[in-house]
């Protein structure tokens, strides 16, 4: 396997197990996500899912851009956030800030408590 004279390795056959294994390694690249950083895989927000190509970019907050406070008299006001079956939102749906979605589900709770707004809305059924 070596050359007697100079103690380096022949030119027939590979010195070590590593040069063996990357003599066997295919010449296309891996296309499995796994390890190291980047790479493809699923989840997040990432690339041309389901949006057609374009990068997806949320909504800005109502109440950081118009600085208006969360009051739980306001019931005008959080009435948008609510859904027809009496339910609060989601942050999805109404796009406002984790802080701010905190402090709206708090004002709904308190004027629903204060009967400003209700628990739940009640549907006549048509019979």
């Amino acid at each position: 396997m070596t050359d007697q004279s100079s103690g380096a390795p022949s030119e027939g056959a590979p010195a070590s197990a590593r040069q063996v294994r990357e003599a066997a390694r295919p010449t296309t690249p891996d296309t499995r996500s796994g390890g190291g950083g980047g790479g493809g895989g699923g989840g997040g927000r990432g690339g041309r899912s389901r949006r057609g190509g374009r990068g997806f970019r949320r909504r800005a907050c109502y109440f950081c851009e118009t600085r208006e406070p969360i009051d739980f008299k306001n019931a005008q006001l959080l009435r948008r956030f609510i859904a027809d079956s009496g339910r609060i939102e989601t942050r999805r749906k109404t796009s406002t800030c984790a802080r701010h979605q905190r402090e709206l589900a708090r004002a709904i709770k308190r004027a629903r408590y204060l009967a400003l707004l209700p628990y739940v809305v009640r549907r006549r059924l048509h019979a």
